[in-house]
């Protein structure tokens, strides 16, 4: 018996450890390639398929983030991880105050870092279990290893979600804006990132008056911020 145990933990441990040499292999291709798709995406085509009423495509195209205007990078670190260019994957402050506040009977409200969304968008699937935040964890930390900043925020602005299907800052700007992603203005990018807390239920086309007064709030951090100069050393 305690032979037939040994063999099974050597089994394991070798899994084990070609699941974290393929996990590093992979992080370190999406340094240099850019990414295909997402699994969020993979999850809501699939969703599209299983679901008659919604046959609508998942809408992705990649761009590299000289093509952008940088004001939507600006205004999606003021809108969702202000302390994006220092940190090193996870916002301390931030998960405290999440904490206190749900220790004080109020919903447990989100505190994840651009990096964490990263993780969670492209490896990942949505959900709250604490076995999803761990490998969400372990692929934050991996990120912050192998990618620089630049490359974390030019990966996000491709794979979040800004509508219904409409995956990257590309699409977003094409179909929601009707406009080229290098042409858009401060208040297009506050408006672009108004949305990402909830795409599916706060629209770029139709702005709520939620979303106006986030849009303001956004421009007027990204004015205390300094500007797009905040994110010129990444």
């Amino acid at each position: 018996m305690r032979r037939f145990t040994a063999k099974i933990l050597k089994v394991v441990r070798r899994w084990l450890l070609a699941l974290f040499v393929l996990s590093i292999a992979f992080v370190l291709c999406l340094r240099w390639i850019n990414p295909p798709t997402s699994a969020f995406m993979i999850e809501t085509h699939v969703a599209g398929l299983l679901d008659r009423r919604n046959k609508g495509p998942v809408r992705y195209h990649w761009i590299d983030m000289s093509s952008i205007s940088p004001y939507l990078p600006l205004a999606v670190v003021a809108a969702e991880d202000q302390k994006f260019p220092s940190h090193w994957g996870f916002d301390v402050g931030s998960i405290e105050k999440a904490v206190e506040s749900y220790d004080r009977g109020r919903r447990l409200r989100g505190a994840s870092t651009i990096t964490q969304q990263v993780a969670k968008n492209l490896f990942l699937w949505p959900g709250r279990s604490f076995f999803r935040k761990g490998l969400e964890a372990y692929f934050t930390v991996l990120l912050e290893i192998f990618w620089s900043k630049r490359r974390i925020l030019e990966v996000y602005l491709n794979i979040a979600q800004f509508g219904d299907g409409i995956f990257g800052a590309k699409e977003a700007s094409v179909i929601l804006l009707k406009k080229n992603p290098r042409r858009l203005t401060r208040d297009d990018a506050a408006l672009l990132a108004a949305v990402l807390p909830n795409p599916m239920e706060y629209k770029v086309t139709r702005p709520s008056r939620y979303v106006n007064a986030r849009r303001q709030w956004i421009k007027e951090q990204t004015v205390r911020l300094g500007g797009t100069a905040y994110l010129k050393h990444l």
